[in-house]
């Protein structure tokens, strides 16, 4: 593959925010049709999105390795022996390290392959009324220092630092969010149903809204209304944020921000107020 195509078809990939594999010939013995640096682009799916090892023989098996590496997000090193059919079975036979791979080809040789899954960052996802908003400002700035990538919706934003990117815009498109995505709703009343209901139709990691549990309640019914499934509407935090006595715009930042992350590392059960 051409270098100018391969980095296109990493640039869509990446653009799409889902996870891919990059498998790269780090070193080769005896025979082989692939050289150092040969490259192999895996989809999430399992597709072959660019690039070759050499052909069909040793790519066919780089793409379990990639798929593996994409689910535990830990990159691997492996050797593939392009051999007959005896030598290949003969090896799989003995072989018991998962890193040794051998492959019934007429190609030869050996192939060491560096396989790296590329995971998409976690990404805040602020949905703000407009104006200023001492909380959404806060939000911005310690995401950011946190790690996250820092998205904001907002139709007229006053922020005073910059998130990585910026929509003004009053309404969410469900299918610029995904899996990745934590989502807090500072609408504050006026836009949260609309809001929800566009969000209710991606996948999500965490959604949050800030509202009194009067309008919680108020907004849940219209959602229900509306047709929203029960298991979004379970899967609100809301009232955001862990309970710590919060009041502060900072103090409210560091609560959302808790309750966030122990959504990332799975230690949180949603407390929608749906059951009360």
């Amino acid at each position: 593959m051409h270098v100018s195509h391969y980095s296109q078809r990493l640039s869509e990939l990446a653009a799409k925010r889902e996870p891919f594999a990059v498998a790269t010939v780090i070193r080769t013995e005896g025979s082989t049709l692939a050289k150092t640096g040969f490259k192999l682009l895996v989809a999430h799916d399992g597709t072959i999105a660019g690039g070759t090892l050499g052909g069909g023989c040793p790519d066919g098996p780089i793409v379990a390795v990639a798929e593996e590496a994409m689910r535990t997000g830990e990159p691997r090193v492996v050797r593939v022996h392009l051999v007959d059919t005896e030598k290949a079975v003969e090896g799989t036979v003995r072989e018991d390290n998962p890193d040794e791979i051998w492959v019934q080809t007429n190609c030869g040789g050996t192939l060491e392959v560096y396989v790296e899954p590329m995971l998409p960052s976690h990404r805040l996802v602020i949905v703000g009324q407009g104006g200023k908003d001492d909380l959404e400002a806060a939000l911005v700035h310690h995401a950011k220092l946190l790690g996250f990538e820092v998205v904001v919706i907002d139709p007229t934003p006053v922020l005073p630092e910059a998130p990585h990117r910026l929509t003004e815009a009053s309404t969410v498109d469900p299918a610029q969010l995904g899996p990745h995505d934590y989502v807090v709703v500072l609408t504050k009343g006026e836009r949260d149903v609309a809001v929800l209901e566009a969000i209710s139709h991606a996948p999500v990691k965490f959604v949050g809204l800030l509202a009194s549990r009067h309008r919680l309640r108020q907004n849940l019914a219209d959602l229900e209304k509306r047709g929203v499934s029960a298991d979004f509407l379970r899967s609100i935090h809301a009232p955001i944020g862990l309970d710590i006595g919060a009041r502060t715009p900072e103090e409210l930042t560091v609560a959302i921000l808790a309750d966030m992350l122990s959504t990332k590392y799975g230690k949180h059960t949603p407390h929608t107020a749906a059951s009360g």
